[in-house]
């Protein structure tokens, strides 16, 4: 319970993650978002690229532009 002098914390909101990425930071930024691990995201993203569903990096691709960087405030 917090008391009235205790900020709430604002929405969780997407963004690219600024230590977990290897490519642009998105599948970081859905691990943190989400509480999965970094690592389970993109071998799901790889398995589902190679599952024949290309669309995914159109996706992702659009996810780079699309959601803001961590580091970016």
């Amino acid at each position: 319970m917090s008391t009235p002098d205790t900020p709430r914390p604002g929405p969780r909101r997407l963004r690219r993650s600024a230590d977990q990425r290897w490519v642009a930071g998105v599948c970081g930024g859905i691990a943190d978002y989400t509480g999965l691990d970094p690592l389970l995201v993109r071998l799901l993203t790889v398995a589902v690229v190679l599952l024949g569903l290309g669309s995914t990096i159109l996706v992702y691709l659009a996810a780079w532009l699309i959601v803001p960087d961590a580091r970016q405030r």
